[in-house]
């Protein structure tokens, strides 16, 4: 069932994807009928959110059965009563699950309208309310207080302080208007804070604005595996090459009880901020950011002693997290994907730069774990194998908590070391809403295993080292 219409892309995108879903090993072994199905699907799944909203409790500073009962009643405020479940997941106890309610297919639209970004519109697919930035264009005469349908521009042809849009434009739902269309487009320059107060989202799932901020972080699942898989231990040296906006970084120094070191780099400052704001709040002092190009992190030069930051010596680290810098086609909802094919195909060769400095820097017998959040065979499998030839001194390890799928045929890896792999593919279920009676009448496992598969798309692998070759 298909509410949005599928992911659109640029004629050269959608080519080259074609090619990646139906190249001959995935043919072989499938065949040509349920490749083009499965491909279809994928499409399909990425313009419509995930299933569940997952967050992931500080342990630093609570229980997460004490977290859960908080959130539970602060979700019932916000659904004015209506009996949504908070699910603990069995593998991953340090998250909760809230389905999410959705599409409503009977809410009645307004006369007065608001156009949204879309990435503003994203958002509030996923619970957001509507903030002034997100806020492209209104009805002529909206006032505060207004009741407004809210739609998103996905293809960005509105223009701002537009009366009126006739393009393309997906319905996210109704909310009340905070301000009037003249405080929205003030000549004095654009304000911020609260633009339109969402109470009839066509996907109901709970907004977190200032919502527990010190003791939940929300984060994808499949973001939240990635932690476990690298498996700090307390006083452990730890590198977080691309670490904005801190997510795995502080869930890596909670999940080490705060002992050691967590490195974290970023190359753009404002987003290293950020890093440092998210420690703050989830008061975890063993993280150290600093604005610094992962791929200059390695020190050709003897360092002084003193020195904390980058450029590091060769060895420096016990484990090493490499959650690259993407093309992003995993992310969810998406219903036009924007990237060039040249900017697509211009995320290899970073990530190998990266990777062969992520290797140089970790210690024998160490941990590297690579992910990212996207779909492509050029930068997950097809990285996997370069990885095992270019670095000897490399050897897949097998992941746990494994509760993806395993990786995709296409890139000449044998079925042993797909099965080593875990790929998040969000095809791997139907595509269906759920309503609050289909939500009380399911199992439990049934709904822990529909969120496992109806995520973001997502791909993770882990590698020991032998050796310093």
């Amino acid at each position: 069932m298909s509410f949005f219409p599928k992911i659109s892309f640029q004629r050269e995108v959608e080519d080259y994807l074609t090619k990646v879903f139906r190249n001959n090993e995935l043919i072989a072994a499938l065949g040509t009928q349920e490749v083009e199905s499965k491909c279809q699907s994928l499409l399909s799944h990425l313009s419509h959110p995930p299933s569940f909203t997952t967050v992931r409790v500080n342990t630093h500073l609570a229980s997460v059965k004490h977290v859960k009962k908080l959130l539970f009643e602060e979700i019932q405020k916000q659904f004015k009563g209506l009996c949504v479940p908070v699910l603990e997941h069995p593998k991953l106890q340090d998250i909760l699950l809230i389905p999410v309610i959705g599409p409503r297919r009977d809410l009645k639209k307004h006369a007065s309208e608001v156009i949204v970004g879309a990435q503003c519109g994203y958002a509030v697919l996923r619970g957001a309310h509507v903030y002034v930035p997100g806020i492209i264009s209104t009805s002529r005469f909206m006032k505060a207080g207004d009741l407004v349908s809210v739609y998103s521009d996905i293809e960005g042809k509105c223009k701002r302080g537009a009366k009126e849009f006739e393009g393309v434009k997906v319905f996210l739902g109704n909310g009340i208007s905070e301000l009037s269309r003249s405080e929205i487009f003030s000549s004095s320059g654009p304000l911020n804070g609260l633009g339109i107060r969402m109470i009839e989202p066509v996907y109901l799932s709970p907004s977190f604005d200032n919502v527990l901020p010190s003791h939940l972080f929300l984060q994808n699942l499949p973001s939240v595996v990635v932690s476990h898989i690298v498996n700090p231990q307390p006083g452990e040296r730890i590198l977080d090459m691309c670490a904005a906006p801190g997510g795995k970084t502080t869930h890596l120094a909670t999940l080490m009880h705060d002992q050691g070191e967590v490195i974290a780099m970023d190359k753009i400052a404002k987003k290293v901020k950020k890093i440092k704001q998210n420690a703050e709040l989830l008061q975890l002092n063993c993280i150290k950011a600093f604005c610094y190009d992962g791929t200059k992190a390695l020190s050709v030069e003897k360092r002084e002693d003193k020195q904390e930051g980058p450029p590091f010596l060769p060895e420096s680290f016990d484990r090493v997290l490499l959650d690259a810098p993407c093309s992003g086609m995993g992310q969810r909802p998406n219903m036009a994907y924007s990237l060039t094919l040249k900017e697509v195909t211009s995320y290899q060769p970073l990530q190998r730069k990266l990777f062969t400095v992520a290797v140089k820097l970790l210690k024998p017998g160490g941990v590297l774990v690579y992910s990212t959040c996207t779909i492509t065979l050029s930068e997950n499998e097809e990285q996997v194998a370069w990885a095992l030839k270019t670095f000897p001194c490399l050897q897949l390890q097998p992941q746990e908590p494994h509760i993806g799928g395993e990786g995709m045929r296409g890139a000449g890896l044998s079925l042993d070391q797909l099965k080593l792999l875990q790929r998040f593919d969000p095809a791997a279920v139907t595509l269906h809403g759920m309503d609050i009676n289909s939500l009380q009448d399911s199992r439990e496992d049934d709904l822990i295993s529909l969120a496992n598969k109806d995520c973001i798309g997502f791909f993770i692998a882990k590698f020991s080292k032998s050796n310093s070759k």
